[in-house]
C-alpha cells in the first residue's frame, strides 16, 4: 500500500513571475520526499508525489496548501489516491498502480467539481465519510489569507516549536502567533489529521 498526492496549481497563469511559485512547489515537494524519484512537476503547473506512508499524507496535503497559499493569488487542488503499487519505474510518473489510478482520476473530477480536496481508496464508504469531512475543512482552508498559510506553513515544518519560537522566526510576538492559528483553524485540521490516521486504519 502506497498513496499518492496529484495535484494542480489554480491561477497559476496569473502570476507574473512564475519562477516564484515553482520554485516553491519544488521545495514543497523535495521536503516530503528525500528522493526526486518520488515526486515529478508536469504540464506546467501540474504534479504528483508518492507518500509511502499513507497515513501522512493528509498532513502532507494540508502542507502543500499551506505552501502554495502563501503566495498572493494561488492555490491548488489536491487528489489523495491510496491503494497497491503494482509497478515502480524509474520515477513516480512511470510507477502504477491502485494509488496512481485514483489520485489522477479523482483530480479530473475536481477540476469538474470546483473543489480542492478529495481522496478515493477501495473503500466507498470511508471516502464517502473523509470527503464529507474535506469539504468543511476546505471552508475554512481555501479562505486562508497569506499570513494564515504562512503559520500554518511554519507550524507544520516546526512540529515541536513552542509560539515564542515560531513567533521569533516571523517577527512577531506570541500572541499573534496564537491569534494566527486560531484563525486558520489549525488545532481543528490537527484533530482531522489524526482522526484521519485512525480510519485509514480499516485499510491495513
Amino acid at each position: 500500500m502506497t498513496s499518492v498526492i496529484t495535484g494542480d496549481i489554480i491561477k497559476s497563469r496569473t502570476q507574473t513571475n512564475q519562477d516564484i511559485w515553482i520554485e516553491a512547489l519544488k521545495r514543497v515537494l523535495s521536503n516530503l520526499s528525500t528522493s526526486k524519484k518520488y515526486w515529478t512537476i508536469y504540464r506546467g503547473d501540474s504534479f504528483q508525489i508518492e507518500i509511502k506512508d499513507w497515513f501522512t499524507s493528509f498532513e502532507c496535503a494540508l502542507y502543500i496548501k499551506s505552501c502554495i497559499k502563501s503566495i498572493n493569488g494561488l492555490d491548488v487542488r489536491l487528489a489523495i489516491g491510496i491503494g497497491n503499487k503494482d509497478f515502480e519505474g524509474e520515477n513516480v510518473s512511470e510507477s502504477n498502480g491502485e494509488a496512481f489510478i485514483f489520485s489522477g482520476e479523482t483530480l479530473e473530477s475536481l477540476k469538474k467539481e470546483k473543489q480542492n480536496l478529495r481522496i478515493k481508496t477501495r473503500d466507498s464508504k470511508l471516502d464517502e465519510e473523509l470527503n464529507l469531512y474535506f469539504k468543511l475543512a476546505l471552508i475554512t482552508m481555501d479562505s486562508w489569507t497569506k499570513n494564515s498559510a504562512e503559520m500554518v506553513k511554519l507550524t507544520l515544518e516546526n512540529p515541536n516549536a513552542l509560539q515564542s519560537e515560531l513567533g521569533k522566526l516571523l517577527g512577531i510576538n506570541q500572541n499573534a502567533v496564537s491569534n494566527r492559528q486560531k484563525r486558520a483553524q489549525l488545532e481543528t485540521l490537527l484533530e482531522l489529521d489524526q482522526m484521519y490516521r485512525q480510519k485509514l486504519a480499516i485499510l491495513s
